[in-house]
């Protein structure tokens, strides 16, 4: 089997189907205890980019520009609120994409879901984890994106390369995860997320998902 076929059969495993989006709380409530959260977040999606390569496996992300209202030059996925035209949470999370970064639909197989996961801004996202077409070039939207760039699998799944910071939030100590690649800092909800990813997958390896 190729490496390409053995690990799309790893990420099958190792998250949700399509056709069962999970229905579960968010993975990192315990974590936000005691801060202001609000009773009915905003659902949302993200795409989590899997781009195949003959070298190894990469990680589509993107760095958001300084004059948005959420989450600012901050590294991020693509993605953003599920509408009402949205018919799965996969749907927006592919929508997002495309008016962000210019994937286009056939440059895209969505695989299934990761774990819900509720952010300080009100939005309980749900990542979409996606197959992408090693041809996709993208074409970010100035509005948005102010960069977009790809990280190796390998080191985003690497426990060594996971670090945590302390942050003083709701009258306590609370640890948010970060990762330091090149120049970027990958940190808070995106970070989460790929530890996520990364939970999953060694948990389908060992056959407890």
């Amino acid at each position: 089997m190729k490496p390409t076929d053995t690990l799309l059969a790893r990420l099958r495993g190792a998250i949700h189907p399509l056709s069962a989006p999970p229905q579960t709380q968010a993975w990192n409530l315990a974590e936000l205890d005691g801060l202001p959260l609000p009773a009915m977040p905003r659902p949302a999606a993200v795409l989590v980019g899997i781009i195949p390569r003959v070298d190894g496996a990469e990680v589509l992300l993107t760095r958001r520009t300084d004059r948005l209202r959420h989450h600012a030059g901050q590294v991020s996925f693509p993605g953003g609120s599920i509408e009402p035209g949205d018919l799965h949470p996969a749907d927006a999370a592919l929508r997002e994409a495309r008016e962000e970064v210019g994937l286009l639909p056939a440059q895209a197989q969505a695989l299934g879901y990761l774990d819900p996961l509720l952010t300080l801004t009100g939005f309980q996202i749900l990542p979409t984890v996606v197959w992408v077409d090693p041809a996709f070039h993208p074409q970010p939207d100035p509005d948005e994106v102010a960069d977009v760039f790809a990280v190796p699998l390998e080191l985003l799944m690497d426990p060594a390369q996971l670090d945590t910071i302390e942050l003083q939030l709701g009258g306590r100590t609370r640890h948010v995860f970060q990762y330091r690649y090149a120049h970027q800092r990958i940190w808070g909800v995106t970070a989460s997320i790929l530890y996520n990813l990364r939970q999953r997958l060694a948990s389908a390896t060992t056959g407890r998902t």
